[in-house]
């Protein structure tokens, strides 16, 4: 698995030594009101969320979860990936996420448009979803700017929360 690189970011596939950083992400206030609370609340969880979550989608398809770290500084900043998900019409989903601090400032795109030109080119893949709930407007925008359009509202298995499905030929 490798690291990718943009004009201020790097994207290395989440790993065991990102757990520290995955416990804070996932635990932020945005990404529990907008993503959900996956109840990780110690290192060792979010090792084993990490185990669980990330490797087996790398080692079955090769693609999946990115860490993004700006060049900068070395800041871990987010999450950024390809997922393959329940409900999707089997396109893989694209998903973000970001600590408060590194939102608003053009990261998501960066990455988010990188990893979706990589998987068309490494990984042939030529169809994309994107999921996000009704009121996270900066995810839509986000999405749409990717050039996903809105196709439907559904209900992922077990989540009572109605969601909405983006999705494009990339």
């Amino acid at each position: 698995m490798k690291t990718y690189e943009t004009e201020r970011l790097l994207l290395k596939p989440t790993d065991l030594e990102d757990a520290e950083f995955i416990l804070q992400l996932l635990n932020s206030e945005n990404f529990i009101k907008y993503i959900g609370d996956r109840n990780v609340r110690t290192t060792e969880d979010a090792e084993n969320y990490i185990r669980n979550r990330c490797f087996p989608q790398f080692e079955r398809l090769g693609y999946g979860s990115f860490t993004v770290i700006l060049k900068e500084d070395s800041s871990k900043m987010g999450t950024c990936g390809v997922y393959a998900r329940e409900n999707t019409d089997n396109a893989p989903d694209i998903g973000f996420a970001f600590l408060p601090q590194f939102e608003g400032k053009g990261y998501g795109y960066e990455s988010a448009n990188f990893i979706k030109n990589i998987v068309k080119t490494e990984f042939g893949i030529n169809k994309l979803g994107g999921i996000t709930v009704e009121y996270n407007h900066a995810s839509r925008k986000l999405l749409e700017k990717l050039g996903l359009k809105f196709q439907k509202k559904f209900f992922m298995d077990g989540d009572p929360e109605e969601l909405l499905y983006f999705e494009a030929d990339i």
